[in-house]
């Protein structure tokens, strides 16, 4: 599949939430002293009076947005997840989701891609942590459409959001006509052998190996882009396990809590099946370049197809 590169998905998020500024004087927006990084820059220098940086205080972050939240703002908020995720933790639980509270949470430079900068700033469990929060919609967009798209979604949904963002280019796999909605799968293509399950960055690496595998072995494998891990979109699930009896999951996120732990689930209660992963194995990332450590940590397509393959007896 031939792979043409859009824009970073933290680019996408930037610029929507300027789009949705204009659009609802509700809107605020907060950074921990990361706004050129997170991009939630371009919204201060529209909005300067609807933009706060706390500084290098992430848990306080949590704090003010829940305040604002509480008097009928809509606060967008925004730090690498790592940081956001990890140190606000304990504020998300108690200020956030046990108030109920209507804040947007958009955690940059997800999963190991970030590249150089390496473990401390990688996060592999923001997924597992964010999805064990009561309430929260949990969302990890694959490329810049679906991320103006999901951004936009989350302003009107009545519930505290999170989504995830990265740091490269992402290559382009939607159209900007397909519709998106919170909680439902986007089928991207039809198959009766096998499901493959994938957000982000992995999703286009679904697609390469689904050609792959159609090509050299006959074997034709649905890819759904199940951006949204929470509410998970069971009926699409279901119906794709009905349909092949064979699930890979592929996501850039440690294996413990993330997507692939959400299908699992679901399939054990509802329509147990065989199932393969595509994870960060238990283990922290090293620095280097994002292509190069989606290899060394076996999250490319070949991965995928070797996955495949083992569950089908191929």
């Amino acid at each position: 599949m031939e792979k043409k590169y859009g824009k970073p998905t933290r680019d996408a998020y930037g610029e929507t939430i300027v789009e949705i500024g204009k659009a609802n004087p509700n809107v605020v927006v907060l950074d921990a002293d990361l706004s050129k990084s997170t991009k939630s820059y371009a919204f201060s220098q529209v909005f300067p009076e609807r933009f706060l940086n706390v500084g290098i205080q992430e848990a306080n972050l949590v704090g003010v947005a829940s305040g604002l939240a509480s008097c009928g703002k809509i606060p967008f908020i925004s730090s690498f997840a790592s940081f956001l995720v990890c140190k606000g933790f304990d504020q998300f639980r108690m200020g956030v989701a046990f108030s109920e509270l209507n804040v947007k949470v958009v955690g940059s430079h997800g999963g190991i891609t970030v590249g150089e900068d390496g473990a401390s700033q990688m996060s592999i469990e923001d997924v597992a942590l964010m999805t064990s929060l009561p309430g929260f919609v949990v969302m990890v967009p694959s490329d810049e459409v679906e991320t103006r798209a999901l951004v936009l979604e989350a302003v009107h949904y009545p519930a505290p959001v999170y989504i995830r963002t990265g740091r490269p280019k992402a290559p382009i796999i939607h159209k900007a006509a397909t519709p998106f909605k919170i909680g439902k799968g986007v089928r991207m293509r039809e198959g009766k052998d096998l499901t493959i399950i994938a957000n982000g960055f992995l999703v286009f690496e679904a697609l390469c190996a689904a050609e792959k595998l159609a090509e050299d072995d006959g074997i034709q494998a649905s890819v759904i882009d199940m951006h949204t891990v929470k509410p998970l979109d069971a009926e699409l699930i279901l119906e794709e396990a009905k349909k092949t009896g064979h699930v890979v999951v592929a996501e850039e996120h440690q294996i413990w809590g993330g997507l692939g732990s959400a299908v699992a689930t679901l399939l054990a209660r509802k329509h147990p099946c065989k199932v393969g992963f595509v994870a960060i194995q238990d283990t922290y990332a090293e620095s280097g370049q994002p292509e190069e450590l989606l290899e060394k940590y076996n999250l490319t397509s070949p991965y995928i197809v070797k996955t495949a393959k083992k569950i089908l007896g191929r």
